[in-house]
């Protein structure tokens, strides 16, 4: 049912870049068997002709479906369906997988290859191909009205524990809304009110390939702040054993063609990669303090330095932001709070008619088809 296709090409995970534009398929089980991306010629193309092709991981038993013009690395076997039905193809694999011995780290091609599997049959004993992907079809349909509830759920519990359930605006967050333009504002020195964390990482010595991943996972589960434009300054995760870190803090990009002056709330337990640093307020800072601050400090600094005059915490320290007051000209925490919380139900009100409305519907299909 297969064809094996052959390549010289055999490439690692080392040989992955940022942004590259092709995946490299290895023998691994997670992230759909890709290690990384390169800029090599792919070993193999996609066409209309040949859509797909599955690639079977020696060391894993791992079977994964290539659907773009890719290159492979060590260890993998590259296979050419011969019927180009992808939810037949779906199915054969799986059961193939079921029948293949685990033998640990070793390679299970040689068996694989040999083993006999038991498929559905047509009445003249032919494989039912269209048996098989209405098979699927079925299964997916099933998975994604599992999914949507789930994600219905999710997002339910999501508002209710953020406290974005109730979209309705206090008296005092209309207050703030209402006079925020013509409001009090005084100017204060950004280095009397936070200071830079130094943060470290812990092992002797730092190897991007291994230390830090760019999906987030149970492994690399701690979200790390670099030289980055959009995303809230994350583009990759570490190893929480491997970084310091810090919650409720500020994130500013010190180094970057298009970043730096960028400037991210990281309120969630947050270590630091390189070209960028987190500092913490002399205050108790609340969720909605850190987002108004994070947005002061950005305005304040965002247009004075580039690329050429990096961000520094030593310059950045001795710029003034912009800040609500009181009458004795203090600064009015409780206005910003109330102003960043007045946002959040503006913004997140649409979305929490969207769920009531989605959630209903949902129940409705999840109860009728129990």
């Amino acid at each position: 049912m297969f064809d094996i296709k052959t390549t010289s090409q055999k490439l690692s995970k080392k040989d992955s870049v940022e942004n590259g534009k092709f995946p490299i398929y290895s023998a691994e089980s997670q992230n759909g068997g890709i290690c990384g991306y390169c800029n090599e010629i792919p070993a193999f193309t996609i066409s209309n002709e040949k859509p797909f092709f599955v690639i079977f991981g020696d060391h894993t038993r791992a079977f994964n479906i290539a659907k773009n013009d890719f290159c492979v690395a060590d260890n993998v076997k590259v296979l050419e369906p011969k019927n180009f039905n992808i939810k037949s193809i779906l199915f054969i694999i799986t059961i193939w997988q079921k029948g293949i011995p685990n033998l640990g780290y070793a390679r299970h091609w040689s068996i694989a290859k040999n083993i006999q599997i038991k498929l559905p049959i047509t009445a003249s004993g032919e494989i039912d191909f269209e048996f098989m992907e209405s098979f699927v079809a079925e299964l997916e349909a099933e998975r994604v009205a599992e999914l949507e509830a789930e994600r219905v759920a999710e997002l339910e519990a999501y508002l209710a524990a953020a406290s974005l359930k109730d979209y309705e605006l206090t008296a005092d967050e209309l207050s703030a809304l209402s006079k925020f333009e013509n409001y009090n504002w005084g100017e204060f020195r950004i280095g009397d009110l936070f200071e830079k964390l130094n943060l470290s990482f812990r092992k002797s010595k730092f190897n991007k390939d291994n230390d830090v991943s760019k999906i987030k996972n149970s492994e690399f589960s701690i979200p790390l702040v670099n030289a980055k434009d959009g995303d809230n300054g994350i583009m990759y995760y570490g190893r929480p054993q491997d970084f310091e870190t810090a919650t409720m803090t500020i994130d500013i990009v010190n180094d970057g063609a298009v970043s730096t002056g960028n400037v991210y709330p990281q309120p969630q337990e947050t270590g630091v990669l390189y070209n960028a640093y987190l500092i913490k307020s002399k205050f108790t800072a609340s969720k909605s303090l850190l987002y108004f601050f994070a947005t002061a400090i950005q305005k304040s600094i965002k247009l004075k330095f580039s690329y050429e005059l990096k961000a520094s915490w030593e310059r950045v320290k001795n710029e003034n932001i912009k800040l609500p007051i009181t009458t004795n000209g203090e600064i009015d925490f409780e206005f910003m709070n109330n102003f960043i919380k007045a946002i959040e139900k503006l913004v997140i009100k649409d979305v929490v008619l969207y769920t009531d409305n989605k959630i209903k519907a949902t129940k409705s299909i999840v109860s009728s088809n129990q």
